[in-house]
């Protein structure tokens, strides 16, 4: 009975860090994380032109230049114009709420000196605001 006993509570033991394991351990894995422009430029040996990796900062004010392709702007680690910057090309739609000085995420790789993106998520708050109506009543 005694080795019964302890089988089962050696199984159930098994049992439970493989069940942590497959939770626990696969979680890191599931996280995306971005770099700010001072952190992508410290470690642009780490990205070879074509490595993918996600890219975080705000949008410095008047270096948005929109075509037909997409957009070219300057991604910043802070509002300081002196901050480290990247210069960004995305091709694609922008992100509805696009604007300069907001903060946006966008993915993609170096080519060269410059990096090009083909996603973007933009940062926004939680207060909804409907669209401004020219004074007509709901």
């Amino acid at each position: 009975m005694k080795r019964y006993r302890l089988l089962v509570i050696s199984v159930a033991g098994v049992v439970l860090v493989f069940v942590g394991l497959l939770v626990f351990g696969n979680l890191n894995r599931n996280l995306v994380y971005y770099l700010t422009p001072q952190e992508a430029i410290g470690r642009r040996a780490d990205f070879p032109d074509g490595r993918r990796l996600q890219l975080g900062g705000l949008v410095r004010e008047g270096s948005v230049d929109r075509s037909s392709g997409g957009l070219r702007f300057v991604l910043s680690s802070g509002l300081e114009t002196a901050s480290p910057a990247v210069t960004v090309e995305h091709t694609g739609a922008p992100a509805q709420l696009f604007q300069a000085g907001i903060g946006v995420v966008v993915e993609g790789s170096w080519q060269g000196d410059r990096f090009v993106s083909d996603t973007m998520i933009v940062k926004h708050d939680e207060n909804y605001r409907p669209p401004a109506t020219d004074g007509a009543a709901p």
